[in-house]
């Protein structure tokens, strides 16, 4: 079974986000980081990047294949993890905390009522 914490919205190309007033953070889910087995490399979006709604921000490469990671809603990236730079596996270890990719402002936060809460994506995985 894969960790879905309460309190974070998830989307159904498996990122979570966190939201701590005007500014979200954006991760992988539990779910998504078991099916990439052991990830090796990730390409990391700038600071300053302006994405849209489902916008392509970074790439996560593990020994299984490279999958994209989009932002589930339209702004800009105020933040970039540069630890994950050294060590990716972080997204593996700590999903929901050290493996963290960005943070954003978002440019409409009423649409964060259209993302999954925890209950909803575990319907969405089958859990």
């Amino acid at each position: 079974m894969s960790e879905v914490p309460e309190g974070l919205y998830y989307t159904k190309e498996h990122e979570w986000l966190r939201v701590e007033g005007d500014t979200v953070t954006i991760g992988i889910t539990d779910h998504a980081q078991d099916a990439l087995t052991d990830i090796v490399y990730i390409e990391l979006p700038e600071s300053g990047m302006v994405v849209d709604d489902m916008g392509e921000f970074a790439v996560v490469e593990s020994v299984k294949s490279a999958s994209p990671i989009f932002a589930p809603l339209a702004g800009e990236i105020t933040a970039v993890n540069e630890e994950l730079e050294d060590t990716p596996e972080l997204m593996n270890t700590s999903p929901y905390g050290d493996g963290w990719i960005i943070k954003m402002t978002i440019n409409n936060p009423s649409e964060i009522a259209n993302l999954m809460d925890a209950a909803a994506y575990k319907a969405e995985i089958g859990e």
